[in-house]
């Protein structure tokens, strides 16, 4: 192969890897781009008037509601508590606490994320105490899409404990009528529960990351080029 050839094929070979690596990198500020206008969504919601349990029930589009403030009174199904395990708090294990709440009208049931309990370590299956109020109840959250599910094998989990809670599987099995979305609730943890959920992070950070790796390798490419195929050339054919 002539060096004329291998200078040839090199070039385009540097310049294919300079332009997949940079369009990398205007991918990677694109996602940060959309991450970021998905946040400012979620905080333009967060800072709207506060919604009543009523919207539960006449909100056609769940999404709508996702992220709002919300105050609901109704009474707890204390029967039907479920414990999420292997979830962290703090970064401590044990158990989210999900229970339904009757709406004060009766027509409508929410799931209600109420909050973290410790595991115990000795007797694995063991179900915790959790105090449910009786009666009447008012609480205060934000509407937040059903828990979110861990990996599992196996069929659908039956029992107080259990690894995830599919909010269609649970319906069936309950035959209550539940809201498609649930409440994250953050009052005052006058029951003993952790709420100290974790703020929620978009990834922001992460593609800008990614970008400025990718925006680097195309620099390092392009000066490693300018340098092997350029300037030590001149460099070498320049006379003594």
């Amino acid at each position: 192969m002539s060096e004329r050839t291998r200078f040839w094929l090199i070039t385009v070979a540097a310049l294919l890897a300079m332009a997949a690596t940079a369009s990398l990198g205007r991918w990677q500020l694109s996602r940060a781009a959309t991450k970021e206008a998905l946040q400012a969504s979620i905080d333009a919601r967060a800072a709207e008037p506060v919604l009543d349990g009523a919207s539960l029930r006449s909100e056609l589009d769940a999404d709508v509601l996702l992220h709002r403030r919300v105050v609901a009174r109704g009474q707890w199904l204390a029967e039907r508590t479920v414990l999420l395990d292997n979830r962290q708090m703090n970064g401590r294990v044990g158990f989210f606490v999900v229970t339904p709440l009757q709406l004060e009208s009766g027509a409508t049931v929410v799931l209600v994320q109420r909050g973290w309990v410790p595991r115990n370590f000795e007797d694995r299956s063991r179900v915790p105490t959790v105090e449910t109020p009786t009666g009447l109840v008012r609480l205060e959250g934000r509407i937040a899409p059903p828990p979110g599910k861990l990996y599992a094998m196996g069929a659908a989990e039956t029992g107080p404990i259990r690894q995830n809670l599919d909010l269609a599987q649970f319906k069936m099995e309950t035959g209550l009528p539940l809201a498609a979305v649930s409440i994250q609730q953050t009052d005052a943890a006058a029951d003993g529960l952790g709420r100290d959920w974790p703020q929620g992070n978009t990834g922001v950070d992460k593609h800008y990351g990614y970008a400025f790796q990718w925006f680097g390798l195309s620099a390092l490419i392009a000066v490693l080029y300018v340098w092997f195929q350029i300037v030590r050339r001149f460099i070498q054919r320049k006379p003594a």
